[in-house]
């Protein structure tokens, strides 16, 4: 059995199984024949397009790291925001501040 094959763009492809229910089968069948490709093409293109899909959050994501990293370097122009000492704190003082409130609250109704 031949587990590489070199496509015609030089690219390596590696062979999958993969399961499908019977009515997926049938729709790649019906897709491929409609398409005049093989079923491994028509499964290649809704990969494809499933990548493309997501690329926007990709896009959005790096855009909003980007206004992240600006507003971050926009700070230090404003020498007045960074006076004093740093805060500095540890997650278990923080637990145990909030719920020492929840009890609190608890307690007094």
């Amino acid at each position: 059995m031949m587990m590489y094959m070199e496509a015609r763009m030089g690219d390596v492809m590696v062979r999958k199984q993969i399961y499908l229910p019977r009515q997926q089968n049938q729709l790649v069948k019906r897709l491929a024949k409609q398409r005049g490709v093989s079923e491994a093409e028509v499964i290649r293109q809704a990969l494809k397009r499933e990548a493309e899909m997501s690329a926007p959050v990709v896009r959005d994501s790096k855009r909003a790291l980007d206004e992240i990293i600006a507003f971050a370097r926009s700070l230090r122009e404003h020498s007045e925001l960074m006076q004093g000492e740093p805060i500095r704190w540890n997650r278990q003082e923080l637990y145990e501040e909030r719920e020492s409130r929840w009890f609190e609250k608890d307690e007094g109704g």
